[in-house]
């Protein structure tokens, strides 16, 4: 399976479970690959170049609270998932999903 492919699989199964895309982080050479297909297989979400491929997914959780998952997509997934309060100050969020993204770029370049 070719990472395009990958791309497209992972955002059917989160959407068969009510995740929203919200973020694409792309490294240069599946940008290219993607760039090649004729389909919006991101749904919309303009991808930032990265040095991982990943996904940034939400969904709104129990109690009001909504929940983040980043997706590292690739041979061997991984994610993180966070869930934030629904007064949680919108700094506080931002930050908090900014270190998301570090650990999962750096679990990345350890695998």
């Amino acid at each position: 399976m070719n990472q395009r492919d990958r791309f497209a699989e992972t955002i059917a199964a989160y959407s068969k479970h009510d995740w929203q895309l919200r973020r694409v982080l792309i490294c240069a050479a599946s940008m290219d690959l993607v760039a090649k297909s004729s389909d919006d297989v991101f749904e919309g979400v303009d991808p930032v170049v990265s040095s991982v491929d990943a996904l940034w997914f939400a969904r709104p959780s129990h109690d009001g609270r909504e929940a983040w998952e980043i997706r590292l997509v690739g041979e061997s997934p991984y994610a993180l998932f966070e869930a934030f309060e629904a007064d949680a100050e919108a700094d506080f969020v931002k930050e908090t999903l900014h270190e998301m993204e570090m650990r999962l770029i750096e679990y990345a370049a350890s695998a």
